[in-house]
């Protein structure tokens, strides 16, 4: 029986774990569009191998492979012919099992963390624009489910100093709690990281201290006990 795509969705939230994607959600995904092979790739986890870094480095590569340029520039799903033409993608990638490839993006917030595959052979119908259309709804999931996955536990601050702090001033003092720096705070509260600076420089008037240790060893307590070196950068 085929697997619906409301079905692939309830799937997509009930794996744990990410190296049950590929296991277990991959196939499934697979089947739904009757591709030859299927894959779901998360980048930080196939570098980590050094035995695979050279073919990534081509097949990951958006000077050298169009569709992984498509997907980095829009992240949304491509397929090759939207791309580039069957000899020149032929050139790219020759694999017999490979004429026929769709992708798509899975991010981490606004961070492209990884990508969803499968292919067809020659001799199988390529994919079509309703393909494409499922493959967005599915790597839609897919990033809500990562996002979730990837997401740090952000310190409780129970303290009388955090009731000087609005929420997002506390949003904010969560992120510097757990070692980020400006530019990935503001990249994870979509705001800018000038934004950022002047938001610590009020927190640290109401505070009335002078550095990010200061700020989160009053906001957490003496009694606390959290590795220092990761709040002593020198900006703000």
């Amino acid at each position: 029986m085929m697997i619906s795509l409301q079905q692939l969705f309830e799937e997509i939230h009930q794996i744990e774990g990410e190296e049950n994607l590929q296991s277990h959600l991959a196939p499934k995904i697979g089947a739904y569009f009757a591709a030859q092979r299927s894959g779901i790739f998360l980048f930080d986890r196939l570098l980590s191998d050094r035995k695979l870094r050279p073919v990534l480095n081509v097949a990951l590569s958006i000077e050298r492979n169009p569709i992984a340029r498509y997907i980095a520039e829009r992240h949304t799903p491509v397929h090759e012919g939207l791309v580039t033409s069957p000899r020149a993608w032929a050139l790219v990638c020759p694999r017999p099992d490979h004429w026929h490839v769709m992708a798509g993006p899975v991010l981490d917030r606004n961070q492209l963390v990884g990508a969803v595959g499968c292919t067809r052979a020659r001799s199988m119908p390529a994919f079509d624009h309703q393909n494409l259309t499922d493959l967005s709804a599915i790597c839609l999931h897919l990033s809500v489910w990562t996002t979730t996955a990837r997401a740090s536990p952000k310190p409780q601050f129970q303290t009388l100093a955090a009731h000087r702090l609005t929420p997002r001033e506390l949003q904010i003092a969560g992120l510097v709690a757990l070692g980020r720096t400006n530019a990935e705070i503001g990249t994870e509260l979509w705001i800018t990281e000038n934004s950022v600076k002047q938001a610590l420089k009020r927190m640290y008037r109401k505070l009335e201290v002078t550095s990010r240790t200061e700020m989160i060893t009053q906001l957490l307590g003496k009694s606390s006990r959290f590795p220092e070196a990761i709040w002593s950068q020198s900006t703000l």
